[in-house]
């Protein structure tokens, strides 16, 4: 994940408690390695994909779980995947090996979010090539099932080292990329900021604070608060929400920073 990306990132978290004023979003509960709330999958499919996970697991320690939502709640898709992610604290907690393959089919918006243990193996532009050339052309003709089975057999290939092909397709989307994606990031950061400033101007003005007024003989003196304590001490919810997890199946307590790619079709 390129630093840009990061900045870009954090920037959206730390701005966002002070302008969210909607509630934070509701996840689902972890029930197991495939959490199939759109019903995109078939019981033959659901199988399959599900047997493929567990075996990968079992074999690497890498905890790989796919997700179908019917909403994102408003949300972008790179914030409620990782938010979901650390919900569910999928992967271990000391090597966070956790993958999660988001889909939301009702805004047509799919995301890969890796674990930080997994950024090295799988990168950016690897799940993104995933998502362009092995998911999206498949849910685009409606095959669901198809798209989510090839995404996931493309992730634990490159997870098991068998990354070659995709590596060289990774290497073709990165020279025929334009100077574009990396424009439209440093403008999201500058709009965030500018967004920040002026939350916090008005939070300001709102609040009663100090004031200035000016004597006769020209100097500038500070008036106290005409009112409060300064900020609110309203309690706080405190982070994400989440189901409990059922069914024998939990995450390790790994996370996530924001590493992978989203797409649509």
């Amino acid at each position: 994940m390129t630093f840009v990306r990061r900045l870009a990132l954090l920037l959206l978290f730390l701005v966002f408690p002070f302008l969210a004023t909607a509630a934070e979003p509701t996840y689902p509960a972890l029930t197991g390695r495939i959490v199939d709330n759109s019903s995109l999958l078939n019981a033959e499919a659901f199988a399959r994909i599900e047997q493929k996970l567990k075996a990968h697991e079992e074999k690497t320690s890498d905890q790989v779980v796919v997700a179908t939502l019917p909403s994102l709640q408003g949300y972008p898709i790179e914030e409620f995947a990782n938010g979901l992610f650390r919900a569910w604290k999928l992967g271990d907690k000391a090597k966070n090996n956790g993958l999660l393959l988001l889909v939301a089919p009702n805004e047509r918006k799919v995301r890969i979010e890796v674990g930080y243990g997994l950024e090295g193996a799988l990168t950016d532009a690897l799940s993104k090539v995933i998502i362009t050339t092995a998911v999206a052309p498949k849910f685009k003709n409606g095959d669901f099932a198809g798209g989510i089975e090839g995404g996931v057999d493309a992730i634990l290939s490159i997870l098991t080292g068998d990354a070659e092909e995709w590596q060289r397709r990774a290497q073709i989307r990165s020279d025929e990329s334009s100077w574009v994606e990396t424009a439209a990031v440093i403008f999201v950061m500058i709009m965030v900021f500018i967004l920040i400033v002026s939350f916090m101007r008005e939070l300001g003005r709102s609040s009663g604070g100090a004031r200035q007024h000016r004597t006769r003989d020209g100097r500038w003196i500070v008036l106290p608060s005409s009112g409060g304590s300064g900020w609110g001490g309203g309690s706080s919810s405190g982070g994400w929400s989440s189901g409990s997890s059922s069914g024998g199946f939990s995450g390790g307590g790994g996370s996530s920073g924001g590493g992978g790619a989203s797409g649509d079709w």
